[in-house]
């Protein structure tokens, strides 16, 4: 490819609307350009790159049996309502009505309908195990689409979803999409780890993300240091407290004019976050409430919530309804007399002296102790987002170090969610029908092109892995008026392409260092600079992106010399 012929619209200055590196540098590499919020075309350059995944995901699955179909992206609404997700999935369905008025929507993701090939194509216990993917534009309507291809409402995501006669089955297909997504993003040169996970919208019982390690990832991973455990902090097993804090003292009232924020408490009475309770009132997808109590320096995980409670789906209690349940406004709830089912992390066992809301305004409660001033009603789980220096509950030894993580892959086993309701069924040994089992995997294709650059680039631009690079090597001559440049340059280019070596040529008429900024920032990983001088000594100057690193070849030998280097 020739850079007079490419379209890649370079820009100096970051886009004004760019927070994320990937974002400012897949548009500044002229790779990517926004139409809409959370939509965006993908130029030349960036869709080499989103073709790169595709392939490594195509030729690990299709090693293990994998097979690949396409679905529609618009989706009947009558599937989503058989399996009950029509109205539970939320305002991120994007649902449309055709001409004859019926209801549609963009898939977000392909449970129901892949379900519903299984129900029409699968008969007997004989045609099973099954696995089926597709590569595909999806949508989500994202409340705050933002950070580019990393959290956008049209994205290209891999999904995957097998079937099986039984759970044992299943779980076997699950560990060999883990281990096979393993190979995936060790193959596209990312630094990742798998760590367990809540199964969110999706549904199942047992799921593990793929995070690519990267200081700007938006999930924390915590990673215990003596075992091998990790998973999402909203996720991670706490170990339990060995002993109760704090110290008996009588509980009283004290006035607290407008400070509902536990934070803006403990400075007025001059007290440590750690020693108060924070209350917090959910609503079910009944509609009933619940309570949940965390220590006041921890963070609540809802999935762990839900998890203990059973529900669905938990969505935090507006003002009305909080004033309802407590008898207060938001900010001033507590524990002491609250009715109802209360959820309390175990963080919070036997904890004396704590301070927390009074169940009136302005008011709040020092010296509450659980025993005795609440707990009659209390559930105890591990239900808060784990910490750096948790006790990992896993091995009872160890302790967790916080990574920020950018979730790239998902696996989940999903069992009979969506064939019990959808009546997808076939015939065991026995005669008898049997739901399938089933497992679901994803893969966030485009998402998988902006991580990789959030793990690796500087401040010159783009440091792509070589297995993901647009192209492999890029050719630029210094001057495009001396001959023997030109001619070195143009037969390396197309030597090179013969070889299999996807080759980029610079042959724009630009000063030299306006070749090499681009070429910094577009990141390829090899630069083979052509110049006069080199020429008269016989050489080409090789620059490795990833390490800075200079080696000189001899144009004689060139094209070897730059296809080992690119493999």
């Amino acid at each position: 490819m020739r850079f007079t012929s490419l379209l890649a619209p370079t820009l100096k200055d970051d886009p004004a609307d760019a927070e994320t590196v990937s974002h400012k540098l897949l548009v500044r590499a002229g790779m990517i350009r926004q139409v809409a919020r959370g939509i965006y075309d993908f130029l030349p350059l960036g869709l080499r790159a989103l073709r790169r995944v595709e392939a490594i995901v195509r030729c690990e699955l299709d090693a293990v049996g994998c097979q690949e179909i396409l679905m529609p992206m618009v989706c009947p609404a009558e599937l989503w309502q058989e399996s009950g997700r029509w109205t539970h999935y939320g305002k991120e369905l994007l649902r449309l009505r055709d001409r004859q008025d019926r209801d549609f929507c963009l898939g977000p993701t392909h449970e129901e309908l892949v379900t519903d090939i299984a129900r029409r194509d699968l008969r007997s216990y004989r045609e099973l195990p099954r696995n089926l993917y597709q590569i595909q534009t999806k949508f989500r309507d994202e409340i705050r689409p933002r950070f580019g291809l990393m959290l956008g409402r049209e994205f290209v995501m891999k999904d995957g979803y097998s079937f099986h006669i039984d759970r044992a089955d299943a779980e076997r297909e699950y560990r060999l999409m883990f281990d096979t997504y393993s190979r995936i993003f060790e193959r596209c040169g990312l630094r990742f780890r798998a760590v367990e996970a809540d199964t969110g919208a999706i549904g199942g019982s047992l799921s593990h993300e793929f995070q690519v390690l990267a200081e700007s990832g938006e999930d924390a991973i915590a990673a215990c240091t003596r075992c091998s455990y990790a998973a999402n902090a909203e996720k991670a097993e706490v170990r339990a407290p060995s002993a109760s804090t704090g110290t008996s003292r009588a509980r009283e009232s004290v006035h607290t004019p407008d400070q509902g924020r536990i934070e803006d408490v403990a400075r007025f009475l001059g007290l440590p976050e750690s020693a108060f309770i924070k209350t917090l009132i959910f609503v079910r997808e009944d509609g009933s409430t619940l309570a949940a109590l965390v220590r006041g320096d921890h963070q609540l995980a809802e999935a762990k919530l839900r998890s203990a409670s059973g529900a669905s789906t938990l969505a935090l209690a507006d003002a009305a309804t909080v004033e309802r349940v407590t008898g207060a406004p938001v900010g001033f709830a507590g524990p002491v007399g609250l009715a109802g089912p209360v959820f309390v992390d175990r963080a919070l066992h036997g904890i004396r002296g704590a301070t927390c809301g009074a169940n009136r305004a302005d008011t709040h409660l020092v010296g509450v102790e659980h025993g005795r001033d609440f707990g009659d009603n209390a559930i105890f789980a591990d239900l808060r987002q784990a910490i750096s220096g948790d006790g990992c509950a896993r091995c009872g030894e160890g302790h967790y170090a916080l990574h920020r993580g950018i979730e790239v892959g998902q696996v989940f086993y999903l069992g009979t969610k969506y064939s019990s309701s959808m009546g997808a069924t076939v015939l065991d040994a026995a005669g008898e029908a049997r739901p399938l089992e089933m497992g679901c995997y994803g893969i966030g294709i485009s998402r998988t092109v902006a991580a990789a650059i959030e793990q690796s680039h500087d401040d010159d631009g783009i440091i792509w892995p070589r297995a993901l690079a647009p192209f492999a090597v890029e050719i630029v001559p210094v001057s495009m008026r001396d001959e023997a440049v030109i001619t070195t340059a143009e037969a390396l280019h197309r030597e090179l392409n013969a070889a299999r070596v996807d080759t980029l040529l610079d042959d724009r008429d630009e000063r030299p260092g306006v070749k090499f900024k681009d070429a910094d920032l577009i990141g390829l990983p090899l630069r083979a600079t052509i110049g006069a001088k080199g020429l008269a000594r016989g050489i080409i100057e090789v620059r490795r992106r990833d390490d800075g690193s200079v080696e000189e070849i001899p144009v004689e030998g060139a094209v070897a010399r730059l296809r080992e280097l690119a493999t």
